[in-house]
């Protein structure tokens, strides 16, 4: 398998005539953990669906692993928790779980989803409950444990910690850690730069469709001579385009 888990070359991709990507190229290694930041907007999520192959591109190249994102056996080795993640609201926890590892080909193993649970500080008692009764962090939990028990080697998550308190975020926090021992993958939104530059050995700025930065939050800090990322992702969408 490649060493790279995701590479983008000269991706484009526009709406009605307005471009939400432009000529945008990037690579992701194999067992990084990489967030992708930008304001709302910027084209995070429109390159998630590209790579996703949820919608086309209008120019440009996705590889995942070295094969082409629009291959079915590129999305094979990835698990992938949406923004807005609704579960079936008819459906109980374990009911949920048992389908999803079933469309992963992952066995349902009780003891796992116990100690996945547990890691994630969701009670037991939540698989039989139905997922209309949960509360917006519960979903959360819910969404994650089924992409963490996929056993994927890379894992696309579009605000994952959104929605979860404090213990849970710093327990997800813990679990990524474990991912990155083990060389999985990890492909992240977010809108908390704090949480970006504690969990990511490398992060990309969008900003109006273009990316402006790519490199570690240590690289970027120094660049602006910012004493934090914030700061520092602040005076990166207010360079001029042509400087970036």
């Amino acid at each position: 398998m490649s060493d790279i888990a995701l590479r983008f070359a000269n991706v484009g991709k526009s709406y009605a005539g307005v471009s939400a990507l432009t000529d945008l190229s990037l690579e992701v290694r194999r067992g990084e953990c990489f967030g992708l930041v930008g304001e709302n907007g910027a084209g995070k999520t429109t390159l998630i669906k590209c790579m996703l192959d949820f919608c086309d591109t209008d120019c440009g190249s996705i590889e995942i692993f070295g094969i082409p994102h629009r291959s079915t056996a590129a999305r094979a080795p990835l698990a992938y928790l949406p923004e807005r993640f609704t579960p079936p609201f008819y459906l109980g926890g374990r009911d949920f779980l048992q389908y999803i590892l079933k469309l992963h080909r992952a066995p349902y193993d009780a003891e796992r989803v116990a100690q996945m649970f547990n890691t994630l500080d969701l009670e037991l008692e939540a698989l039989a409950k139905p997922v209309r009764a949960y509360s917006k962090g519960m979903t959360q939990k819910l969404g994650l444990a089924a992409c963490l028990l996929s056993g994927k080697d890379l894992y696309v998550l579009d605000e994952p910690t959104g929605g979860l308190d404090p213990k849970a975020r710093a327990l997800f926090k813990r679990e990524l850690l474990q991912l990155r021992n083990a060389r999985r993958t990890v492909f992240l939104t977010s809108h908390a730069l704090a949480d970006v530059e504690e969990m990511c050995d490398r992060l990309a700025i969008l900003h109006e469709g273009r990316l402006r930065f790519a490199g570690t939050p240590g690289e970027l800090r120094r660049r602006f001579d910012a004493r934090d990322l914030e700061q520092a992702f602040l005076a990166c969408v207010a360079e001029p385009a042509a400087a970036a």
